[in-house]
């Protein structure tokens, strides 16, 4: 087991299995020494943990934990190119897009979700550049989606 997946273990989660696509996309993608991640959904064990609108029938406490669930499917899909986590060198960038009502404005407090559980598994080397976006839907009526972009 790689250190990055015991650290994992250590705050209490689990590196899951790769969550199928849904539609024609495969879930990570390795250009040079870069891999970029599709949006992943908060699923768990194949299916969505949660639907709704943060802000609405989602609160935003809630949105982020989902969000730290993303990061760790965003992970899996990593770790299907590289083979090992212990291999990436930083987290560059992280994109989060949350579907809200329209009045809600905490996207960022959301996406922190998915920002401070890389920080807590990857220290140094997981402080990345950030986009939180607001959304009117996302697929399957998912409340928060992440993607990765990672130097190994």
């Amino acid at each position: 087991m790689s250190q990055i997946e015991q650290k994992i273990i250590e705050l209490g989660f689990s590196l899951p299995e790769t969550a199928k696509p849904l539609a024609a996309y495969i879930p990570a993608v390795q250009s040079g020494n870069l891999v970029f991640t599709s949006g992943q959904l908060p699923m768990i064990e194949g299916s969505l943990a949660e639907t709704g609108k943060v802000g609405g029938s989602v609160s935003p406490e809630r949105a982020k934990e989902l969000a730290t669930v993303c990061a760790l499917n965003a992970l899996a899909a990593v770790k299907t190119v590289i083979g090992d986590l212990d291999k990436i060198k930083r987290i560059v960038k992280v994109v989060g897009f949350v579907s809200s009502t329209p009045e809600f404005s905490g996207q960022p407090g959301v996406v922190n979700g998915a920002s401070e559980f890389l920080g807590a598994v990857f220290g140094d080397k997981g402080i990345h550049a950030r986009s939180a976006v607001g959304v009117a839907v996302l697929p399957l009526d998912a409340p928060v989606e992440i993607e990765l972009i990672v130097e190994v």
